[in-house]
């Protein structure tokens, strides 16, 4: 009896452990928006001075400014071209590499997995930038949307295992089938692979929207040399520098508010095939 109260104890001190850690996560991730929206509200002074989070008198006109300042609609239009765009290649490609390496045997695939695996927990970041510019400068790219939205896409090791372990769990009697009705290797991909896989590709292409539509200092560099390729995400941090030469954080938050509403009004209208798609194409890879 004593052996059983104290698995009982044990089990309610896990759950009340459990649910505090995902109450700090929650916390702990829903703060910067909180903290975004309400700060963007308030003037100036109130925001650096820190002494409430709620605005004293909510400045709406913050929003106006923001706006107009940061040439949303130009701006806007820019991420919008570049984060489809790279998404749907990144879709192409990952789909592509994914059923691939899940169906076939060639030369030097498990050095290439290797590699690939390795290569997930090396991040290059910036310190790339310089020589990526220097080989675009060269070829004459330097000034070019196409440009921003291939590097952008860059690698897509991270997708590519999704869809491999995806592609893993279907049936190999669906090719198998297909190809004995004639259907080559392309026909195969495209009639009865990749509608199969549609759920992870949808979490692909999400992933790849917002990390390209929040992407800063890759986009910063590379429209540097020409201003009309500016991204919103970079021309809502120049909001921060006003021409009194002081930091207007309230703008630059009203800014960040209005950014925030693309991504985030996605992911409401997928959330529940976003989350269907990940978790089964995190099951096997």
């Amino acid at each position: 009896m004593e052996r059983f109260y104290m698995e009982k104890a044990f089990v309610t001190i896990l759950k009340v452990l459990s649910w505090l850690l995902l109450i700090s996560l929650f916390v702990f991730t829903l703060y910067p928006v909180i903290y975004t929206l309400l700060g963007s509200l308030k003037t100036n002074a109130e925001l650096t001075l820190g002494k409430s989070i709620l605005p004293e008198d909510p400045q709406w006109v913050n929003y106006i400014k923001a706006f107009k300042d940061a040439n949303f609609f130009q701006y806007g239009l820019n991420s919008l071209i570049v984060s489809s765009a790279t998404m749907a290649i990144a879709v192409l490609t990952s789909s592509l590499s994914g059923y691939v390496l899940a169906r076939y045997k060639f030369a030097g695939k498990k050095l290439m997995l290797s590699t690939y695996q390795a290569m997930m927990f090396v991040t290059i970041g910036p310190v790339a930038l310089y020589p990526i510019m220097n080989m675009l400068s060269k070829i004459g790219m330097e000034k070019s949307m196409l440009s921003l939205i291939l590097v952008l896409t860059g690698g897509q090791i991270t997708n590519v295992f999704l869809v491999m372990g995806f592609v893993q769990r279907l049936p190999r009697e669906l090719d198998e089938a297909a190809t004995i009705d004639g259907c080559s290797i392309f026909r195969v991909y495209g009639q009865i692979i990749l509608p199969l896989t549609k759920p992870i590709l949808g979490v692909v292409a999400l992933f790849t929207f917002r990390n390209t539509w929040n992407d800063y200092i890759t986009s910063l560099i590379l429209t540097m040399s020409n201003r009309k390729l500016t991204t919103l995400t970079v021309a809502v941090v120049q909001l921060k520098y006003s021409v009194w030469a002081a930091a207007e954080w309230h703008i630059m938050l009203a800014g960040a508010s209005l950014a925030i509403i693309p991504v985030l009004s996605v992911y409401i209208f997928t959330n529940k095939q976003f989350m269907s798609g990940l978790m089964e194409g995190a099951v096997k890879g």
